[in-house]
């Protein structure tokens, strides 16, 4: 009988810490899928919620970690899984103990996010383990933690909070890739989140997040008559560089100042004295989606304006090619670009509209799209340059006629 209270009075402790802890990831997990499956403009759809599975909760995966903060970071593009970047900075180094392995991962903050007083604590912490591919998302799995939660230089870590992104479930988002320094290979982390098995949905698109103009757009656009040049904003520039790296937001199609815009980008991009082949909001103040590119592969080579356009799929075949910029003058680069897309974009009348495009006027698109998200044809440049590329044996070689306008 002693010892059975010996027992009890010990284990006691434990089996409510364990029950604690089950009871604090449900909660967790079952706020999560809710989250996902609100309305149809989410990543999963109500019935497939059987299809998201975790390991079972394990409070050995519950670790403390020493805080070793980094000051001075510059910014950098973290690489996203459709093929564009967002731009992070390093914000510490998170030093912890895990099955008897030393083991560190960094903490990141989002740049956008920062700006936002409801995420300016965020810490954003990707990584990847010797689960991905096999019982976990092979594109690795997310921690959310808060600069709120480091006391005395320690912060927790529970990795029985680690979940898949988005892009486990739906096509259309833009999840980062783990950088190298926080894929921990060597150690198989069972906690978290499991691998979708469920069919993988198109991301719908949401017309409701579109806005119209803000008013220093307008007046922009208001400046000058539906005749007249815009000014095209310079990365010499430091005020005209942060919007150029600013991202853009959705526009509603039936914003009554769209044709005035378009007739005014229209002219500038054909500017005889600094002509293009395409141009894009932020290149003239304006951080919206829209867009301008001459179709080279039709008839007649006619620009074309495109509101809202998202690249949803991008060829695995690269090709390689001289690109220039109007918001960077006398330079000229080979950039790496995929010779195949599939875009997305909103016509006129608000309707959703998709189109394959391939050889040169997808790099245009690309370009150009890229320029929505704030990246610049030199971060594509420095992107690539950390990538390893197979050269085909059959190579494909593509020309232009001379003089030709630049991208």
């Amino acid at each position: 009988m002693k010892t059975l209270l010996y027992l009890l009075f010990f284990l006691s402790p434990l089996l409510a810490t364990s029950q604690s802890l089950e009871q604090e990831i449900h909660d967790y997990r079952n706020k999560q899928i809710q989250e996902m499956v609100k309305d149809e403009f989410g990543p999963l759809r109500q019935n497939q919620i059987g299809y998201v599975t975790f390991f079972l909760p394990k409070q050995d995966y519950v670790v403390t970690a020493d805080v070793e903060p980094l000051f001075n970071e510059p910014t950098f593009r973290m690489p996203t899984y459709d093929g564009t970047s967002n731009e992070y900075k390093r914000f510490g180094v998170l030093h912890f103990e895990l099955h008897g392995q030393k083991l560190a991962l960094t903490a990141y903050q989002s740049v956008a996010l920062f700006q936002n007083p409801t995420y300016k604590n965020h810490l954003f912490v990707p990584f990847m383990d010797n689960t991905n591919g096999e019982t976990s998302y092979e594109g690795g799995r997310y921690l959310d933690l808060s600069t709120t939660d480091i006391k005395d230089g320690k912060i927790k870590i529970d990795f029985n909070k680690a979940y898949n992104p988005y892009c486990a479930y739906s096509n259309g988002y833009r999840c980062p890739q783990p950088p190298k320094e926080n894929i921990l290979t060597g150690i198989t982390i069972d906690a978290g989140e499991k691998k979708y098995k469920g069919p993988k949905n198109e991301r719908n698109v949401n017309k409701n997040i579109a806005k119209n103009f803000n008013e220093n757009e307008k007046t922009i656009i208001n400046a000058a008559d539906e005749n007249s040049l815009m000014h095209v904003y310079q990365i010499t520039e430091n005020s005209e560089l942060a919007v150029l790296k600013k991202p853009s937001e959705d526009i509603n199609y039936n914003d009554p100042l769209i044709d005035k815009l378009a007739a005014r980008m229209l002219l500038t991009v054909k500017n005889p004295e600094h002509a293009g082949v395409g141009i894009a909001g932020p290149q003239v103040g304006i951080n919206k989606n829209v867009i301008w590119v001459q179709r080279l592969d039709k008839k007649e080579e006619p620009f074309e304006f495109y509101l809202n356009p998202k690249i949803i799929w991008r060829s695995k075949l690269i090709r390689n090619g001289s690109e220039g910029c109007l918001s960077i003058p006398e330079i000229r680069q080979d950039v790496k670009r995929s010779y195949a897309i599939k875009l997305q974009h909103i016509d006129r009348k608000g309707q959703v509209k998709e189109e394959l495009i391939e050889g040169f006027t997808a790099v245009i698109f690309q370009h150009e799209v890229d320029h929505l998200y704030g990246i610049l044809f030199p971060d594509r440049i420095e992107e690539s340059s950390k990538i390893d590329y197979v050269s085909l044996k059959d190579k494909v070689e593509f020309q232009i006629k001379k003089e030709t306008i630049r991208p």
